[in-house]
């Protein structure tokens, strides 16, 4: 298993315009959670940005996760990135 961040970069009205989409984002997410692949996730200082940290195999789980969330299929996230992080302390 690996470590891989997937980062947002929000759109202009994120904060308005997830309102409509936030709880199906949320189900969204607890899905990967309850299945063991998200670890942790939230939008970073003022919700310009967002991490989420998966736990996986490979990339595919997060990249399935970030183009079948409501978020981005509705166009509130810019973009959005996936690295694998190789974490040495914690693991």
């Amino acid at each position: 298993m690996h470590y891989y961040i997937l980062s947002y970069i929000t759109g202009e009205n994120y904060l308005e315009d997830r309102v409509k989409f936030r709880q199906e984002h949320l189900n969204h997410a607890a899905e990967y959670f309850n299945e063991g692949y998200l670890t942790l996730g939230g939008a970073i200082d003022s919700a310009n940005e967002a991490v989420l940290v998966f736990k996986a195999d490979s990339d595919k789980i997060v990249r399935a996760f970030a183009q079948n969330d409501p978020y981005v299929e509705n166009g509130l996230i810019k973009a959005w990135t996936v690295k694998k992080w190789n974490v040495v302390i914690g693991n």
